[in-house]
């Protein structure tokens, strides 16, 4: 969705730069539906649950990015 104009959160912002994952692959990784990570990338007022972070952390790590979803929140 680069270029269209929507407002992305720093976490969307950085999965954009992604060359290796998009939405759909993280979607996948986590096993968390596409309403939930597209709520993570587009929502700035959006606060996930603990065991959504979890989910999206253990997701990253098993894509081999080390980075944790908490450095992109505003929490």
């Amino acid at each position: 969705m680069l270029g269209l104009g929507k407002q992305r959160t720093r976490f969307g912002r950085w999965l954009d730069k992604q060359e290796d994952i998009n939405q759909l692959g993280l979607e996948q990784a986590t096993n968390l539906s596409r309403h939930t990570i597209s709520r993570l990338c587009n929502d700035k007022q959006y606060i996930p649950k603990f065991s959504t972070i979890h989910k999206i952390n253990r997701g990253l790590k098993s894509l081999k990015k080390d980075v944790k979803v908490e450095d992109f929140l505003q929490i």
